[in-house]
């Protein structure tokens, strides 16, 4: 059980290796939006975005309603931002510690 729960995990992060996919999370954050939306915001092609929605949505971490003949967007579990905060922040700490080492290498090691 616990090699098939590493084994999904791992599936899991595979989604998250594009940039443009944890762009369109974040802009999800807080509402859903349309694939013409996401277009305009993302700024890259339509086949592009509904690309990425296509792999986000068939791993479970989207879901759609439809207005019409629009189709929105939104996360499907909210738990999947608190991973992605998390990790931000990380990289947020490193990058501000790799300016302080830069500074100290400027300075002659001090």
């Amino acid at each position: 059980m616990e090699h098939k729960l590493y084994e999904l995990h791992a599936v899991m992060c595979r989604v998250f290796t594009s940039p443009k996919r944890l762009e369109i999370l974040n802009r999800l954050r807080d509402k859903e939006l349309s694939v013409g939306q996401l277009v305009k915001i993302v700024k890259i092609r339509q086949a592009n975005i509904s690309q990425h929605l296509s792999i986000l949505r068939e791993k479970g971490i989207v879901k759609t309603r439809r207005d019409g003949v629009t189709v929105y967007y939104s996360l499907a579990n909210p738990k999947i931002l608190k991973a992605f905060d998390i990790i931000r922040e990380m990289l947020l700490e490193k990058l501000a510690e790799g300016g302080r080492l830069m500074e100290q290498v400027n300075r002659g090691g001090r």
